[in-house]
């Protein structure tokens, strides 16, 4: 196990998509370092009010401290009352533009340690995909990259890790998915450390060829009212799960994290309605029926 090397890739995957959607943008990300006052700190990208994206964020976080919370215990009581440490790049960007989905990434690595026991580690990650209105080929391309990205740690890891993306970026109290997936992975420390840390640094490497031309396909579409209304809607959805069951959200608030950059990952603009639901065969209903399903996007048929 080696964190400074893990630190030292996150900080500059960081800066490289930072600087990758600076370009696809045209506008300049704010940057914000901050301290953590029981251990560690981090650095928040922040864009608002971009010429593409409406809000987004790309974070880096290093923290550490003497117990571990009860968000990362809860699957693993073995390990409370452990030290920890723990180093991730997290980002959500929320585009203007209702045809230019929501997208979010993800990679960490978790350590704890207690005095005379061997360390536990684990990596953990994935990228998913939010579309408000959807495109086949969105979905297939990002997909396929994800699949790209997985392929050289070996063929077995792409339906395993797409599967669990399915099943966690599930609304529970809604039956159902948050938008159309990708890949998702946590407590990865199988089989060595070179191997999880070579897959999940393919994960955050291929993120911007996952996303970016999918942006840049759908930003300059037209769009009325109407589209902004469904998409504020649907953000609703991406609120609901952030602050209800993403364990992600829930360790950075237990941990004592900045606040401004683990909220960040929330819309700028966002709309609840009472009981809705879109006319059937319109384009809102495509969405539910035809990309909200769990599909298997790079098998034919």
């Amino acid at each position: 196990m080696n964190f400074s090397q893990v630190k030292d890739y996150l900080t500059d995957l960081q800066n490289r998509i930072v600087a990758g959607l600076e370009q696809a943008d045209g506008q300049a990300f704010r940057r914000d370092t901050w301290d953590r006052p029981e251990g560690g700190g981090g650095t928040s990208c922040v864009i608002e009010e971009g010429n593409v994206l409406e809000r987004g964020g790309v974070n880096f976080s290093h923290v550490f401290g003497k117990g571990l919370p009860a968000s990362a215990t809860a699957a693993r009581p073995e390990l409370a009352g452990r030290a920890f440490e723990a180093a991730g790049v997290s980002l959500v960007l929320h585009p203007r533009n209702p045809y230019a989905p929501t997208v979010h990434m993800n990679v960490r690595f978790f350590a704890a340690t207690r005095e005379g026991a061997e360390p536990v580690w684990w990596f953990g990650g994935g990228m998913d995909l939010t579309p408000y209105y959807g495109f086949e080929e969105d979905a297939i391309h990002f997909h396929q990259t994800c699949k790209d990205a997985l392929q050289p740690s070996g063929s077995e890891y792409y339906p395993r890790f797409k599967k669990w993306c399915d099943e966690y970026f599930y609304l529970k109290h809604r039956k159902e998915p948050r938008g159309i997936g990708g890949v998702f992975f946590d407590d990865f420390n199988q089989p060595d450390f070179a191997t999880c840390f070579n897959l999940t640094r393919s994960v955050g490497d291929h993120f911007l060829a996952a996303y970016v031309p999918v942006l840049q396909r759908r930003c300059d579409l037209p769009y009325g009212e109407r589209e902004r209304d469904f998409q504020a809607y649907r953000r609703g959805r991406y609120v609901e799960f952030n602050l209800v069951w993403d364990r992600g959200t829930l360790f950075g608030l237990q941990t004592g994290g900045r606040t401004e950059s683990i909220l960040m990952s929330l819309p700028p603009i966002v709309k609840w309605r009472y009981d809705w639901s879109p006319v059937a065969g319109s384009p809102e209903a495509k969405l539910y029926t035809d990309f909200l399903t769990g599909r298997d996007w790079l098998s034919p048929g």
